[in-house]
């Protein structure tokens, strides 16, 4: 039996479409972290605040919702005590395959090649600093 506040909870969360929540990354070369997010991954760069190599804020975009904030380590950023290369996203997609074999053709580093689990299908993978992207069709249990 729901709470009253679980009840509430549920309610707005099945209601709400504006992405809340957003993984923020820190990279000693902003500018080509964020090109490999795009020709590679498939981000769309949505913008990008900075001068010359440093990003002191960009946005990039999930194609089907979400999105990543990312920025050069940088003396003063609210994120400066975290490393660059730390982090792991989970990124729902239909495409998986698709993904992993632009990976593949970039030289990317492929950590868990595509598996079939009872759950769906993805695989992980490292970007050039040393973040983990999984990309599945499981998209939790909506």
């Amino acid at each position: 039996m729901m709470s009253m506040t679980e009840t509430t909870m549920t309610s707005k969360m099945t209601t709400n479409t504006r992405t809340t929540i957003w993984p923020t990354l820190s990279y000693n070369d902003a500018p080509a972290a964020i090109g490999y997010l795009v020709d590679v991954l498939g981000f769309v760069e949505k913008a990008v605040y900075g001068e010359g190599d440093r990003v002191d804020h960009a946005e990039l975009l999930w194609p089907t919702g979400g999105g990543v904030m990312l920025g050069s380590v940088r003396e003063g950023s609210a994120l400066g005590g975290l490393p660059p290369g730390v982090g792991s996203v989970y990124i729902v997609t239909d495409e998986p395959d698709a993904i992993h074999d632009r990976v593949v053709s970039a030289g990317g580093n492929v950590t868990q090649g595509l598996q079939d689990e009872d759950y769906g299908r993805g695989f992980t993978c490292r970007d050039p600093e040393g973040v983990h992207w999984s990309f599945g069709t499981y998209a939790g249990t909506q």
